[in-house]
């Protein structure tokens, strides 16, 4: 099953108002039917994922969690990974996260 992508956009200081010392925090939501065992975001700048933000737990389908980047960078502009488990994995690039608030995964 191939799963789409949905980005829904939400006020920015409810969710993507930078914490503290450059930290990015949005609302990451799993509408999809299958559970997000994986979740990576890298500067679009670069040309490596990043370490997996859900640090070794998981997401399942109909569940949202705040997510948040402590890399230090003063970048908006982040590429997004999905690692399914079903074993479909999705990649969107250069969303600006400090516009959006929130990302959603959907079928």
């Amino acid at each position: 099953m191939r799963k789409y992508l949905a980005v829904a956009a939400v006020m920015t200081c409810a969710f993507a108002a930078p914490a503290a010392a450059e930290d990015l925090e949005f609302l990451l939501v799993n509408n999809s039917s299958s559970t997000l065992t994986g979740f990576y975001a890298s500067a679009a700048s670069s040309e490596h994922w990043e370490e997996n933000l859900l640090e070794g737990r998981i997401l399942a389908s109909g569940y949202e969690v705040t997510v948040t980047i402590a890399d230090g960078l003063t970048t908006c502009i982040y590429d997004l990974r999905g690692v399914f488990q079903d074993g479909d994995v999705l990649e969107d690039l250069a969303l600006d996260l400090c516009e959006l608030g929130e990302y959603t995964f959907t079928d």
